[in-house]
């Protein structure tokens, strides 16, 4: 029976995850801006997904991979607490025949057949997924029906047993039941399922609601075990996040045992002593968890800073280390293509920002822009390393045609940035070369240098801005830029040699030079790449070389004018 009702709520919990998860995950890390907020999403979404332990390890992961602050997990945690108490009254309804009134149709027998064959026919005769995610779902519920009758069943002659009623004398004293309560839970690695089999113990008419509370007190801190397990390995932020859980039950249980325990001191409960049953055990699992969150919400930003303190934060993971990318979400694909776009925007503001240092060092020499420069490089170079086998692991999942367009968009504009940070560090390097053999251009070569500076600022800061932002009508810009920079080097290179004829110019600086034009042009072919990539995830189509050979052979009156735009604005 317990083997049952624990795969059967295993088998509901995954349904449910595929239907809502890929819905309500990326809601919990956008929406959480206040605690109140965070508090009724960690509820919602833990109600749907039926487990804090589950929506608890996905804010370990959000903090460890910087999609989302402690404050914001706070909050979500202690929501988290109250909204797996749903489950309690899910398992409530395995009792209905109980109920005089309801034992006909409404009888759990009655009940779990109808889910069983309506979802054994949505799983098995239908081919839409949706669908049978659905079917997965109801015989989920079907399966952890059947478990908890069974168990209720194996345990009806158990109020007889002499030995049974000394064990259950025992959880009169409260520390002896919320002990038990951790016990079970962590054992079971799941709350709702430690409230469930004493739901079903609840049958046999022996416990008492006054022991059912500290157990329930006690599955409630237990049930922090499976997320402090999922926090090995995790970064020191992903850590004070797990930490949330145990620290905020603790604190609930203790407030809400004096608030229940102190008055008992001087009068006595009449509740207390009447016999609890699965539907009680449900109400009182609920009140109780609804006071710990009351408890301990206000209480959020003190937690928050107390596990700053328990683990500070120390000097080498300061450093940069590249993308923190959470394996825990490849099995959440809208979840692993967020975190994934969040690391490729990171990396497109890095590769921009290397750029614009890289040109800034001809004429004005900085070794701390230098350094910055070829940390960004190598920073970009484990993002692509990183990013790339994370992008390759998520096409291995079940993903829908936009999923599937996304991460091709992705896969196909990584080595882009990544070369976009290593012509910049190309170009610093000749800075560097400038500034070590004291060579400077002539105050010609330095006029036109600028013009064409500013022309591959300004194609870099275009096609990032629109790849970041989906903006197509800035991406139809970049192709017209990127040719007028092909014919400013060639033009810069011509000038250049007439400069050299006439002494203007050195050989030596014709080599530097004509190093900065080639890693300028190619800075502009890479920002034509991304641009492309950008109109055709909008198109629809994947052929870049198709897409080039058509616009420059048929140029369209928006090209042109933006190309006379830009051969107006940078003329040598």
């Amino acid at each position: 029976g317990i083997a049952l009702f624990l795969f059967g709520m295993k088998l509901m919990g995954d349904g449910l995850k595929k239907v809502a998860g890929s819905k309500l995950e990326p809601i919990l890390y956008r929406l959480s801006d206040t605690p109140l907020k965070g508090a009724i999403l960690g509820t919602g979404v833990t109600a749907v997904i039926q487990s804090s332990s589950a929506t608890s390890v996905m804010a370990v992961g959000f903090v460890n991979s910087k999609m989302m602050t402690l404050k914001q997990a706070t909050s979500i945690i202690i929501g988290s607490i109250l909204g797996t108490s749903i489950t309690g009254w899910v398992i409530a309804l395995g009792y209905l025949e109980s109920t005089a009134e309801l034992s006909g149709l409404l009888s759990a027998s009655t009940l779990t057949g109808i889910v069983a064959v309506a979802g054994i026919i949505l799983y098995m005769f239908l081919k839409d997924q949706k669908y049978r995610k659905i079917g997965l779902i109801l015989m989920g519920f079907a399966v952890l029906m059947f478990g908890m009758s069974t168990m209720s069943e194996s345990v009806s002659n158990l109020g007889e047993n002499a030995s049974f009623r000394m064990l259950l004398s025992s959880l009169s004293n409260p520390f002896i039941g919320i002990l038990i309560g951790i016990l079970s839970s962590a054992v079971l690695q799941s709350a709702s399922a430690a409230v469930g089999i004493i739901q079903a113990l609840s049958v046999t008419g022996t416990i008492g609601l006054a022991s059912s509370v500290p157990l329930l007190m006690g599955i409630a801190v237990g049930a922090a075990v499976p997320v402090l397990i999922s926090s090995i390995g995790a970064s020191r932020e992903g850590l004070r996040t797990a930490f949330v859980y145990p620290i905020a039950a603790f604190l609930g249980v203790v407030v809400s045992a004096l608030l229940y325990y102190v008055p008992q001191l001087f009068f006595s409960y009449s509740f207390a002593v009447k016999a609890a049953d699965p539907f009680s055990i449900a109400l009182m699992n609920t009140v109780l968890r609804l006071v710990m969150m009351i408890v301990t919400l206000p209480l959020s930003g003190t937690i928050e800073k107390v596990l700053t303190k328990l683990f500070p934060e120390k000097a080498e993971e300061k450093a940069e280390k590249g993308p923190v990318l959470e394996d825990r979400f490849i099995r959440h694909p809208a979840l692993a293509i967020e975190q994934s776009r969040n690391a490729v925007k990171q990396m497109a503001e890095d590769a921009l920002q290397s750029i614009r240092s890289a040109f800034s060092l001809i004429g004005e020499y900085s070794e701390e822009e230098s350094d910055r420069v070829k940390r960004l490089e190598d920073l970009g170079d484990r993002y692509e390393d990183a990013l790339g086998t994370y992008l390759l692991k998520i096409t291995g999942q079940e993903l829908t045609a936009a999923e599937n367009k996304q991460v091709s968009s992705f896969l196909l504009t990584l080595s882009d940035f990544e070369r976009l940070s290593d012509h910049a560090l190309n170009i610093a390097e000749s800075a560097a070369e400038l500034k070590e053999k004291g060579i400077r251009f002539s105050e010609e070569g330095m006029r036109e240098f600028k013009i064409l500076s500013a022309a591959v600022n300004d194609i870099a800061s275009l096609s990032v801005t629109a790849y970041l932002e989906g903006d197509v009508e800035k991406a139809y810009r970049v192709e017209p830029l990127e040719e007028r920079i092909d014919e400013l080097t060639d033009e810069l290179k011509s000038n250049h040699v007439e400069r050299l004829q006439k002494g203007t110019c050195t050989i030596h600086q014709g080599f530097v030079f004509n190093d900065i034009l080639s890693n300028a042009e190619r800075i502009s072919d890479h920002c034509s790449n991304l641009a492309v990539a950008l109109i055709e995830l909008n198109e629809g189509e994947f052929d870049t070389h198709k897409y080039l050979d058509r616009l420059k052979v048929k140029r369209t009156d928006e090209f042109e004018r933006y190309y006379r735009e830009y051969r107006s604005k940078y003329k040598v």
